[in-house]
């Protein structure tokens, strides 16, 4: 028994953080997505394998709260995500701080760009990027009504994109719960798929020469004929 307690703990260590704790939690989150959310995974030979990858942004439409844990229970790395400030509930202010999220003032589209809006979260996310950090945008800034058609993106995320010069990883999800409130897709079961899509560089040729708008326009454009052609695979899949 102790010699099994060991071996277990010892694969616990085995996270980004290489702390039980955090492998305990990562643990949950697989086993919640995989039995709740019956989570399919597509597209897996472009998900980085390293636990540290980075600089790398995971950008990803937003369907329901329970998107972060989607993504997370798909990929070996640790996804340090940007959420809406209004959305984090104060009673869970440890958690929040434990997860490291970055919080986001939520804006008018019409003054989206990070100097106008949340200066001090677009500095925090280009540090973590900047030391290695693998951070997660959903881009839209809310969550997408109706669900797998991709509401416009804020200009944010060019701007992270070209100050960073950090690969992209866009993912596009489908499936997942349709419920009044961001919180009530957590508590109902669902059939999610993540599809991930190859990483995109825009520190290269012939990227290299695209400005925020540019990258936030070309990142949109990936991602809507993904989510178009995942949604109508669905609307058609047998289960």
């Amino acid at each position: 028994l102790w010699l099994l307690f060991a071996l277990a703990a010892a694969r616990l260590t085995v996270n980004p953080r290489r702390d039980p704790l955090a492998g305990l939690a990562l643990l949950a989150i697989r086993l919640y997505a995989r039995f709740w959310h019956r989570l399919r995974v597509e597209g897996a030979e472009h998900i980085p394998r390293a636990l540290h990858p980075g600089p790398l942004i995971v950008v990803c439409n937003h369907t329901c709260g329970a998107d972060p844990l989607l993504v997370q229970a798909a990929v070996p790395f640790e996804v340090r995500w940007m959420m809406a400030e209004d959305m984090q509930v104060p009673a869970l202010r440890g958690m929040w701080d434990w997860l490291r999220i970055i919080p986001v003032h939520r804006v008018q589209r019409s003054t989206g760009h990070p100097r106008g809006a949340d200066a001090r979260a677009a500095r925090l996310a280009l540090r973590h990027l900047r030391d290695g950090g693998v951070l997660g945008v959903f881009p839209e800034g809310a969550i997408e009504r109706p669900a797998g058609m991709l509401l416009p993106f804020l200009p944010g995320i060019g701007f992270l994109v070209r100050h960073s010069r950090a690969s992209v990883l866009p993912v596009v999800i489908a499936g997942t719960p349709q419920t009044q409130t961001a919180w009530g897709s957590l508590l109902k079961p669902s059939r999610a798929v993540v599809r991930f899509l190859p990483v995109v560089s825009y520190a290269e040729p012939p990227r290299d020469r695209m400005d925020a708008q540019q990258i936030t326009d070309d990142l949109h454009a990936r991602m809507a004929a993904a989510l178009t052609e995942l949604a109508a695979e669905i609307a058609h899949r047998k289960w």
